[in-house]
């Protein structure tokens, strides 16, 4: 590859990553707002219910996540991270739940009961009226999440970014020694 092309290419990925970076610095200030205004919040609720209203205490026995995370491979090798909610299936989950045939008509069974597919809502155990500011801080909380798995997938993008530019500038070293 010839060095102007090198450099060429150098200078998109450099373009790109003084933009991945400036895309960074926006994110992480607004993931830093919606923390902040999740706490806040939350101390509103506090208030509003009472300090032991609102605490450990009323915390499930058994908790079962809301969200999870999942990772996947795109473009060169590069991890792009997603928050999907639990209850959710995805498409190979999806189908029936036995290969064999169904009998449509004939004696009716119970359905049995199945454990809880979606997980129970949090505010639930705080009572069943609770205040605005409670599910706020549950809103803010969970956009809180998705910036950060968005963070973390440009976070790994930028690395990459950066390793490529590393390779590129030892590439156009060794095709011109002088030019430093």
């Amino acid at each position: 590859m010839a060095a102007p092309d090198l450099r060429a290419e150098l200078d998109s990925l450099l373009l790109q990553l003084l933009g991945d970076l400036e895309e960074l610095e926006g994110k992480r200030a607004v993931l830093n707002a919606r923390v902040e205004e999740g706490w806040l919040s939350l101390a509103k609720a506090r208030y509003a219910m009472g300090a032991k209203s609102v605490g450990p205490l009323q915390y499930a026995s058994h908790m079962e996540p809301q969200v999870c995370l999942h990772t996947s491979e795109a473009q060169e090798g590069l991890q792009k991270f997603k928050v999907v909610r639990a209850g959710v299936h995805t498409p190979e989950e999806v189908g029936p739940g036995e290969a064999a045939l169904r009998r449509r008509k004939g004696p009716a069974k119970t359905p049995e009961p199945q454990s809880s597919e979606a997980p129970q809502d949090p505010l639930n155990w705080f009572g069943i009226l609770v205040p605005h500011s409670l599910r706020q801080a549950q809103a803010s909380f969970r956009d809180g999440l998705q910036l950060a798995a968005d963070i973390a997938s440009l976070q790994n993008r930028i690395d990459w970014g950066r390793n490529q530019i590393r390779g590129l500038q030892e590439k156009l070293k060794q095709l011109e020694p002088g030019a430093a």
